[in-house]
């Protein structure tokens, strides 16, 4: 029991850690820059200069997203990688488990 109790403090910290995680993405050789925070909340975006005079709406729409899934793509694994540290040795358990994912 103590151990089951000293597991989910350490999930619940590790959700916690990962709530204020900061991650950034970025598209277009940095020229579209992200910042998403772990909750997903978008924290700030830049655009270079130059790319807003000589980008379509549609080039710089795909830049948008390619650094949002750059972003996205850290955050998960950063996510992961805190689950997998807070569950030790049971984390090669998780998919033997229906319905937990790290």
């Amino acid at each position: 029991m103590k151990q089951a109790q000293g597991m989910q403090a350490k999930l619940q910290d590790a959700q916690a850690r990962l709530v204020e995680l900061v991650v950034e993405g970025a598209a277009g050789s940095g020229r579209v820059a992200l910042r998403l925070k772990g909750s997903g909340e978008l924290l700030s975006m830049t655009i270079a200069e130059d790319l807003m005079k000589e980008a379509d709406a549609e080039t710089l729409a795909d830049l948008v997203v390619a650094a949002h899934a750059d972003a996205k793509g850290k955050l998960d694994a950063a996510s992961q990688s805190l689950m997998r540290e807070a569950m030790g040795p049971l984390a090669g358990l998780a998919g033997a488990i229906p319905g937990l994912k790290l």
